[in-house]
C-alpha cells in the first residue's frame, strides 16, 4: 500500500461575498472593522471545508490576501503602488481557454529600499490556530517570484541589479520565518520556487535575441 500526505497548497477560491467586500473596502463604503469580520467568516468556512475533508493539515485559504504573493508588499515599504495585475501580467496559455496576454503594469517596480513594517503572516497563523486543532500551515512566496517586481528604470537607483533586490527579499522572508517559528509555527511552505526566475530569464533571452 502506498500512503501519501495530502493538504491544500495554500489558496482556496475566495467566495463572492469576500471579493465584493474587498471592492467595497477599496471604495471606502465599508469599514475595516466590518471587512475584518467578513475575512474571518471566509477563513472559518475554509477551515471547516478542509476539516470536513479530513485533512490533517489546514490553511486559512489565504483569504486575507489579494493574491498568494500580496502579503509581502502589503507589509513591506518600498514596492510602490500595485494592484492585482502586478501578480497576473504575462502570457497565459491553456488548453481549456484561449491564450491571454496581460501587459506589465507601467509603474510596476520596487522604488525604494525594502523595509519590513510588520509581520507578513502572524495574524494569519494566530487566527488559524484559534480555529482548528489540526496542523496549521502558513505559505510564503518564494524569493524568486519577486523577480517580476524589479525594473531597471524604476528600481536601478536603489537596487542596481536583480540579485541585490532579491537578497533583501530573501532577508525579509528569513526574518518572517524566524518570527513564525517563535510564534509556534511547525509547517511553513515556500511557494513556486524559481518559477518567476525562469520566465524572467526567458524574457531576457528573447529581448537579447537569444533563443
Amino acid at each position: 500500500m502506498i500512503s501519501a500526505q495530502t493538504d491544500v497548497v495554500g489558496s482556496l477560491l475566495r467566495p463572492p461575498y469576500l471579493l465584493q467586500a474587498r471592492e467595497r473596502l477599496a471604495r471606502g463604503t465599508i469599514s475595516s472593522t466590518d471587512f475584518k469580520k467578513i475575512e474571518d467568516r471566509a477563513v472559518d468556512e475554509a477551515v471547516s471545508l478542509q476539516e470536513e475533508a479530513d485533512l490533517a493539515v489546514v490553511t486559512d485559504g489565504e483569504m486575507r490576501r489579494l493574491s498568494f504573493q500580496s502579503q509581502l508588499p502589503e507589509a513591506v515599504d518600498g514596492f510602490g503602488s500595485f494592484d492585482l495585475n502586478a501578480f497576473l501580467w504575462g502570457d497565459w496559455r491553456s488548453g481549456d481557454v484561449d491564450d491571454k496576454s496581460i501587459a506589465r503594469p507601467q509603474r510596476l517596480g520596487v522604488v525604494d529600499r525594502l523595509k519590513r513594517r510588520r509581520s507578513l503572516c502572524a495574524e494569519e497563523l494566530t487566527y488559524l490556530r484559534s480555529r482548528t486543532e489540526r496542523i496549521a500551515k502558513v505559505s510564503l512566496p518564494s524569493p524568486s517570484l519577486w523577480a517580476n517586481f524589479w525594473s531597471p528604470e524604476l528600481s536601478g537607483h536603489v537596487y542596481p541589479t536583480l540579485d541585490s533586490f532579491l537578497a533583501d527579499v530573501t532577508a525579509i522572508l528569513r526574518d518572517e520565518v524566524d518570527e513564525l517559528v517563535r510564534l509556534g509555527a511547525t509547517y511553513i511552505q515556500l511557494d513556486a520556487g524559481a518559477l518567476a526566475v525562469g520566465r524572467y530569464r526567458a524574457r531576457q533571452r528573447r529581448s537579447s535575441g537569444v533563443c
